[in-house]
């Protein structure tokens, strides 16, 4: 097989389990969390790394932003060997008591966003694999970290989420806003793979706060403490699973 005209790997470079945040620059946070790792490909908003944690060989790969470049990860990386996929990233808050630097393992993602529809109706449901899902909190409740756990959603527009949006996906009880979870969802179970997530919360837009409102970074410090926190988490799920 050729190799992958985005990631630029091809089968026997990556391993079976995959962590994939969005951020290039958290896959080397991740890196550095491992007893070892290898830079195996970088090209564009994707970069590729081999690393082993406590036995287990994964491979952590960036998506960057939304769901388009997030579906080109998955299927090159399902076509070249890898068959768990888990997402580590960040979200925005949906209800009132969650705060900065909270945790959610997601159960299912809302479709607000194009991609996974191109795929398959918007009906039907996006949601994570049950071994994913179960050793995220497993690996949570190990660690004796508190964490939300539920239905999230994936949006499109991070600009245009008006407070009407908010509302009323605050009102439908869903716990954060994200751009990924969903079409990851929907493509894995679509070739009978496995997907979880996690992601940090960095912000909340009920309270009217937002990404980088309140910080010269990107992500406010708690929000940062608690990324290395769920990166952990993640690293001991993948060797259970």
């Amino acid at each position: 097989m050729a190799k992958q005209p985005h990631l630029l790997v091809e089968e026997g470079d990556v391993h079976e389990i995959a962590i994939i945040p969005g951020d290039p620059g958290r896959v080397d946070r991740i890196a550095d969390l491992c007893d070892d790792s290898e830079l195996v490909a970088q090209n564009r908003e994707y970069k590729v790394v081999n690393a082993s944690y406590e036995g287990t060989d994964l491979t952590i790969c960036s998506t960057g932003i939304g769901c388009p470049s997030a579906a080109i990860a998955v299927e090159e990386l399902s076509r070249v060997g890898v068959e768990t996929f888990l997402r580590c990233g960040t979200c925005g808050a949906l209800q009132p008591d969650m705060e900065v630097g909270d945790m959610v393992v997601a159960t299912g993602a809302a479709k607000e966003e194009g991609t996974s529809k191109r795929y398959e109706s918007a009906n039907y449901p996006a949601v994570p694999d049950y071994d994913a899902l179960t050793e995220l909190v497993g690996a949570a409740e190990d660690n004796e970290e508190e964490i939300h756990v539920g239905p999230i959603v994936s949006d499109d527009a991070f600009y245009n989420e008006s407070d009407a949006y908010v509302d009323d996906w605050n009102d439908a009880n869903l716990l954060a806003i994200e751009m990924e979870a969903a079409t990851v969802f929907a493509l894995a179970r679509r070739k009978e793979l496995r997907a979880g997530a996690i992601c940090t919360v960095d912000g909340n837009l009920v309270a009217g706060s937002q990404k980088g409102a309140d910080s010269d970074d990107e992500l406010p410090e708690k929000a940062k403490d608690n990324v290395e926190r769920a990166i952990l988490i993640t690293l001991n799920a993948v060797t259970e699973l």
